[in-house]
C-alpha cells in the first residue's frame, strides 16, 4: 500500500472529470470549470491553480484544463 496521498483538491477535481466525461473534451472542461467555480471555495481553487502551476501531477487532463479555465485573464 502506499504511503502517498492525493490532495483533496486533486481527488475531488478528477471525480468532477469523471461526471464530464461523456462529453467532447473542451465542453467538458468548460462545465467542469463552472462547476469549479460555482461549488468550490476560493481557497480549494487556489490550491488548484497552484497544484497546476507546479505541473499538476495526478490530476486529469480535463481537470487541468478546466483550472487553466479558471485563470484570470492578463
Amino acid at each position: 500500500m502506499s504511503t502517498t496521498t492525493v490532495p483533496p483538491h486533486v481527488r475531488l477535481a478528477n471525480e468532477v472529470a469523471v461526471q464530464f466525461a461523456h462529453q467532447p473534451f473542451e465542453v467538458a472542461a468548460a462545465a467542469v470549470a463552472t462547476h469549479l467555480r460555482d461549488f468550490w471555495e476560493p481557497r480549494m481553487r487556489a490550491a488548484l491553480l497552484a497544484h497546476v502551476a507546479s505541473g499538476g501531477e495526478g490530476l486529469d487532463p480535463m481537470a487541468v484544463r478546466a483550472a487553466e479555465l479558471l485563470r484570470p485573464a492578463a
